[in-house]
């Protein structure tokens, strides 16, 4: 495990604690939410890849659910990326929506993002990158097909919007970017390409104080796609 950047130093006395790994997404949402928010944070390795989340002890102690990224602030732990989203916006009062109108916009999206918009194109990128059996080609077009669907939606809707609710990024952004900063050949779909308005957008949000690569802030061994 390389160096990496773990966190910014800003006036606040709690760093946050961030347990991830660096082929999680998931995890890259909250990190990226920190970073743009200026908030300490310090990571905790997971190490998802050799089934450490898979064990009783594991899930008994950090997360029934058996998943990452797991937010620790003090002695409150919050999982599932689209709630602690929510919390970090409410708690600094940044990237939540400015009334009920933006806040229910939000959540409109992060549930699309959670259902259609990065769950298949997840199942897809894990399959052909870190699945430990070939992919089935039939399961892979399947997926191909509902990926298509759900990111032509997203390309139409950033053809008349700078980010996904309007002219500022919210944490929808965050929530919906977070597999696409990753390496192309660990899905092949060449996605900036084909989607023109997806990748204007990514780029605004390199563009923001606090991106960096999830490689470069995420903990963890980069691993080469195995199909």
């Amino acid at each position: 495990m390389g160096a990496f950047p773990r966190f910014f130093h800003t006036r606040s006395k709690q760093m946050y604690r961030l347990h991830c790994f660096c082929q999680s997404g998931n995890s890259y949402k909250v990190a990226l939410a920190l970073r743009c928010l200026g908030q300490p944070w310090t990571a905790v390795f997971v190490d998802f890849m050799n089934g450490v989340t898979k064990a009783k002890e594991w899930r008994g102690e950090f997360n029934e659910m058996g998943e990452v990224p797991i937010l620790e602030d003090g002695t409150l732990r919050l999982t599932q990326s689209g709630m602690i989203l929510t919390y970090l916006a409410q708690k600094h009062k940044q990237f939540g929506g400015r009334d009920d109108g933006e806040q229910r916009e939000i959540l409109r999206w992060l549930l699309f993002d959670n259902h259609k918009f990065s769950s298949y194109f997840v199942s897809y990128r894990f399959m052909k990158s870190f699945g430990l059996t070939a992919p089935d080609p039939a399961v892979m077009a399947w997926l191909k097909g509902r990926i298509d669907q759900a990111f032509s939606v997203v390309d139409r809707h950033l053809q008349s919007h700078r980010f996904v609710l309007g002219e500022d990024p919210t944490i929808a952004d965050f929530s919906m970017c977070g597999y696409l900063f990753f390496p192309e050949e660990e899905s092949g779909l060449q996605i900036e390409q084909r989607f023109p308005n997806v990748r204007k957008w990514l780029e605004r949000i390199r563009a923001m104080p606090g991106w960096s690569d999830p490689y470069e802030i995420l903990p963890g061994q980069r691993l080469a796609p195995r199909w």
